[in-house]
């Protein structure tokens, strides 16, 4: 018993050492990592038994933990974000331009870890008692939620102009501008999305990950290759001063990222991005360390919280990416497994939120030193390695197609979670049964 105690915990260990590691290289998604080693550990399965459920569960358990946390350090630091985290970039990069990028990171952080607390002490004991009621609710009007979250999404979006300036017709069209480009960008994304969901160009043997290409051209390679071409200069970052968060921006912050990374982790369709929208929305106060902490509980719950309620007896609920990845290799057995995935994101937490500090100076210390354009075209070179490892020279083809579409937010500055209508589109339309007569429709089927 206590070796399976010890192994539990070192697996938990070693996947958050691997996920904050791969969370601090820009425009690495934890998924890329994880449909690799998927793959390879169903190719382990099949030769020669595969590996424990006592060491896989607390491996990916710790690896999304990892990761959930230490995304953020790129994402304020070098503003290469996935999709959950760009919200928090705006007034990250503002507080990373004043010299307070260390600050702005363990804001996040403090979100992050009490999105880690409330998963183990509230989410946990209470998840197997709420879920049947919460499927016999909501099970049948999952489809008109989610169009109402898109409605909302996109009718939330305003001109970014401001209210000065010359009135009339030149305004008027000048603010449609950014809010036409959003529309588009949802639009054309969508129709990307109902294009790779049915009549995908990615072989069948890597269907698993046939969304990699969309989602690493729509919303890493933009951030790629505007880090390249941009001549900003990050000041140097004061560390000493950060003296903690104040109760109540810090209490305001956790509960709305709460609320939004739960809502996310639980709906089908809805992403971390979209439950950091709604927790901002929810803490929408002028105070800029409410809005931080909101996305770093936002998304850590999205992200772990969807692979809890996998878990849950009797009542699995399959949503995330990291759930379908590791359904296809095991099935849940029990309380047993519960148990196990609780107590190794408590472990992963805990180690996670201790690691921010000295990763987040260690990551200042090579940007301070180092050319960011020339890391950030490593981690370009990389992410299309990536792609083409896991997805072949047809998933190459979809990259530049999204990466066109990812850089029109981001030259007409619209909302870039638009990009996100790849899922969101095609996936109400499922829900709502219309999905094959649009794709009829399109010419797909």
């Amino acid at each position: 018993m206590l070796i399976e105690v010890f192994q539990i915990a070192g697996a938990a260990v070693a996947g958050c050492l691997v996920g904050c590691l791969v969370a601090c290289v820009p425009a690495l998604h934890v998924y890329n990592v994880m449909g690799l080693a998927m793959a390879g550990i169903y190719a382990l399965d099949m030769a020669k038994g595969g590996i424990s459920a006592g060491v896989l569960l607390p491996l990916v358990a710790g690896l999304l933990v990892g990761w959930s946390m230490a995304n953020t350090i790129p994402s304020i630091l070098l503003a290469a974000p996935d999709e959950s985290a760009l919200l928090t970039v705006m007034p990250g990069q503002k507080y990373a331009m004043m010299g307070r990028g260390f600050e702005a990171v363990m804001l996040t952080a403090f979100g992050g870890l009490a999105g880690v607390f409330l998963l183990v002490l509230i989410v946990g004991p209470l998840a197997p008692v709420l879920m049947p009621t919460l499927h016999a609710v909501f099970g049948r009007h999952g489809h008109w939620i989610l169009w109402v979250v898109i409605v909302f999404m996109l009718m939330s979006e305003w001109p970014k102009q401001g209210n000065r300036g010359q009135g009339g017709w030149q305004k008027f069209f000048k603010a449609w501008i950014p809010l036409s480009a959003g529309l588009m960008t949802f639009l054309l994304s969508g129709l990307l999305g109902f294009i790779l969901h049915y009549r995908s160009p990615i072989r069948a043997g890597a269907a698993f990950q046939d969304m990699m290409p969309a989602f690493a051209g729509l919303f890493a390679m933009p951030w790629l290759l505007l880090n390249i071409i941009s001549r900003v200069e990050l000041p140097p970052q004061e560390s000493a001063s950060y003296k903690g968060i104040p109760a109540r921006p810090g209490l305001g912050g956790v509960c709305a990222g709460f609320l939004g990374g739960m809502f996310a982790s639980y709906f089908p369709g809805i992403s971390g991005g979209i439950g950091g929208m709604l927790a901002g929305h929810a803490a929408s106060q002028r105070d800029s360390r409410m809005f931080l902490v909101s996305q770093g509980t936002s998304k850590l719950v999205y992200y772990v919280g969807a692979f809890l309620l996998f878990f849950v007896p009797d009542e699995s609920h399959s949503r995330g990416t990291a759930t379908w990845l590791i359904r296809g290799i095991y099935v849940p057995l029990g309380w047993k497994d519960y148990h196990m995935v609780l107590a190794s994101i408590a472990i992963a937490g805990a180690l996670a939120f201790a690691l921010m500090g000295p990763l987040t100076r260690l990551v200042l210390w090579i940007v301070m030193r180092a050319d960011y354009r020339k890391i950030s075209a490593l981690c370009l070179i990389l992410m299309v390695a990536i792609v083409f490892a896991a997805t072949g020279w047809r998933g190459l083809l979809v990259l530049p197609v999204a990466t066109g579409l990812g850089l029109v937010p981001v030259l007409f500055h619209s909302r870039r979670l638009n990009c996100l209508g790849v899922i969101l589109l095609p996936m109400a339309c499922s829900m709502s049964g219309i999905g094959p007569p649009v794709a009829r429709w399109l010419g797909l089927l």
